[in-house]
């Protein structure tokens, strides 16, 4: 028994050393494999680990926004959902593409034969379709489709849809800038690629990376622009109105500060939904203020005067001949809407005359007429910033001849865009500075701070500020009784501007087309301190041309609303023909008109008539107690006493006038049927 019980206790013995030896050794096994794993391995593992659940992701920051000048919004991305599917997968679930596309195609109105060619191919991922409504895509996820699958992109919106949808353009299905402010400033707006540390679970899922959490800081650069959205809203209306009203082809308007050269306003008709870019006409999408090239016909001539007066190659109230109406100049005949004698500047502008127009600058030369365009800034494009602006049509002096320097000077022979007319324009109403025009005021981050911003720039002095103001003062007798714009003015402010009908040049036959032409009107107001300037351009009208007829009401209705907006009070019609007095005096004695005959007690100085309708005519008469005797009907084309004459009261004044027919600038009314299209073959009447 007991050496039964001894053998037991070495047996139990030798089982305990065992399992003692065994679990030593699993002991320095584990020490081994730990010290391998934390040690000698653990810099590898650890970096093993890591990219198991931690992820480099490069990310795309959101597009940044376009605001307009108070920061509204005008174009914005937002987070939507796209719908993807993973054909593969597709059939290791035993789904059948035939059936599953019949569903899909169904519910998200696409084609359903090309949608079971996508879901047949052997791959890993295909479109279904991108940038699913919110209702599909609740849809989509009630189906419950395995293979199919809703990922979230990024889609550009424009909630204003149409307004200024020229100027800031739009993006593709990609989000990259097409047209427009989203094409010229792409980079600032799409942003830098970055990569950010995010950690994924088991499925390779992006459940958490800190770096993403503030959605401000992954997005591209804001563009506020420097348009107001109301003034842009102003503008389009009426310029569509004005269109539609004349059976126009098109049109396009600019609204300028002229002190800082800023855009307010810039509208294009056609109009196209950005949202919706392939649903319209491309041409539709062309920035006509910028791109489109026209003859701008007698707005050009205040530039003409300007260069004139800074010259000295005419006196503010030099009386200068227009020969009745016609006149031949480099052989060629040229003519007036209809006949005048002796005309002051002022008067030339007011009724339009190319014949004094083109006197003016033949006696300032070709050479300075030329320079003085080219400091006005024609011929070059004004460098605003968007892609597509043309620069125009000025040819090189040296290439004129004699008619040329007589057709220029009234916008025959060269073209513009509307840009550049606005911004010339500015020069004259800010005394005599041309402004490099601004589209975009600044740049921020996502959190509203300034990266870049925009100040105004002078390019150079054009004219001497003396001249500028001059001729400001004469452009408002555009706009009052007599001139070729009546139509164009606002009541309550004095205004300065010049209208311009030019027919448009044939392209397939040459010349001149017949029936087709340009009607414009470009001012500023108030004129004694010009808040804005406003050009208005309306291309191939039917129901009339005239640049005064079609173009002045549609800009009194834009600069209506737009200084009422602006805060800028009316005045009332006193102190309007109080200030008019004013700039008549100062014109009279900056170079003084000759004296008229003195009148005694019981005498008047007979009043000039002509070119003025049966009423106002009479009504002025009456005013200086003299006696009309009328001959035809129509407007008066000449009167006997001449103007300025002394003679007694109760007097009679013969005045004689022909029927009634709008000259080329709708305003003043025409003796003839002639236009400057028949006298000089190489261009059309160009008021």
């Amino acid at each position: 028994m007991k050496a039964r019980s001894n053998r037991r206790q070495r047996w139990f013995r030798a089982r305990v050393a065992f399992l003692g030896v065994c679990l030593m050794s699993m002991a320095v096994i584990v020490v081994v494999r730990a010290f391998h794993l934390q040690v000698a391995s653990g810099d590898r593992l650890r970096e093993m680990a890591e990219n198991q659940h931690l992820r480099k992701l490069r990310v795309s920051p959101r597009r940044g926004a376009i605001y307009d000048r108070h920061e509204a919004e005008l174009a914005v991305s937002a987070d939507v959902d796209s719908v993807y599917a993973n054909p593969r997968r597709l059939r290791a679930m035993d789904q059948s593409p035939k059936a599953v596309a019949r569903r899909l195609a169904k519910l998200l109105d696409v084609d359903a034969t090309l949608l079971e060619r996508r879901l047949s191919a052997d791959r890993y991922f295909v479109w279904i379709e991108r940038r699913v409504t919110p209702h599909e895509a609740t849809r989509i996820r009630e189906l419950d489709i395995p293979g199919v699958e809703l990922t979230t992109e990024s889609r550009r919106y424009y909630p204003n849809r149409h307004l200024a949808a020229h100027l800031v353009g739009f993006a593709d299905i990609d989000g990259r800038g097409i047209e427009g402010i989203e094409l010229a400033y792409e980079d600032a707006l799409r942003g830098s690629d970055r990569r950010v540390e995010a950690i994924r679970d088991r499925r390779g899922h992006v459940v958490f990376a800190d770096d993403m959490e503030d959605d401000r800081s992954m997005q591209g650069q804001n563009v506020v622009l420097t348009i107001d959205k109301a003034i842009q809203h102003i503008a389009e209306r009426e310029l569509a109105l004005g269109v539609r009203t004349f059976e126009a082809r098109g049109g396009s308007v600019v609204v300028m500060d002229p002190s800082t050269g800023e855009i307010l306003a810039l509208a294009n008709y056609p109009p196209f939904n950005p949202n919706e870019p392939s649903k319209h006409p491309t041409a539709h999408r062309r920035n006509r203020a910028l791109v489109d090239r026209f003859e701008p016909g007698s707005t050009v001539k205040p530039f003409t005067m300007a260069a004139a007066l800074t010259a000295g190659a005419v006196k503010p109230n030099q009386s200068i001949n227009c020969e009745n109406g016609v006149a031949r100049i480099g052989g060629r005949r040229l003519h007036d809407a209809h006949p005048y004698e002796w005309l002051t500047p002022t008067q030339i502008l007011a009724h339009s005359s190319n014949i004094g127009t083109a006197k003016i600058a033949l006696d300032l030369g070709k050479k300075d007429l030329y320079r003085a365009f080219r400091r006005f800034g024609f011929g070059e494009p004004t460098g605003i910033g968007v892609p597509g602006e043309t620069g125009g049509i000025l040819r090189h002096y040296r290439r004129w001849y004699e008619i040329d320097t007589a057709t220029v000077s009234f916008g025959q022979g060269m073209s513009v865009t509307n840009v550049q007319l606005a911004t010339a324009m500015s020069a004259i109403a800010n005394g005599g500075r041309l402004m490099q025009p601004m589209l975009v005021r600044r740049l921020t981050d996502g959190h509203g701070a300034t990266i870049e911003e925009n100040k105004p720039r002078v390019r150079r002095q054009v004219v001497p500020r003396r001249i500028a103001k001059l001729v400001g003062q004469m452009l408002t007798a555009v706009t009052e009784p007599g001139g070729t714009a009546v139509e164009a003015g606002v009541d309550g402010y004095l205004v300065a501007g010049k209208t311009g009908t030019a027919q448009k040049a044939d392209y397939v036959r040459g010349g001149y087309a017949k029936d087709k032409w340009l009607a414009s009107f470009i001012g500023f107001l108030p004129a004694e301190r010009p808040a804005v300037v406003i050009s208005v351009v309306i291309d191939e009208p039917v129901i009339a041309h005239y640049g005064g007829t079609v173009a002045g009401p549609v800009f009194r209705r834009i600069a209506e609303v737009t200084l009422r907006h602006m805060g800028i009070a009316p005045e009332g019609r006193q102190a309007i023909l109080k200030k008019k007095k004013e700039q008549q005096k100062a014109v009279a004695e900056d170079n003084p008109l000759p004296v008229e005959e003195e009148t005694e007690k019981g005498q008047s100085a007979v009043p000039d008539v002509r070119s003025l309708p049966l009423r106002e005519a009479v009504i002025a008469l009456h005013a200086e107690s003299l006696v009309p005797e009328v001959k035809g009907s129509g407007i008066v084309v000449s009167q006997d006493p001449a103007p300025g004459k002394a003679v007694s009261h109760g007097a009679v004044v013969r005045i004689e006038l022909a029927k009634r027919r709008f000259d080329e600038e709708g305003g003043a009314p025409a003796t003839t049927g002639k236009t400057l299209t028949a006298a000089v073959p190489r261009g059309p009447h160009a008021q």
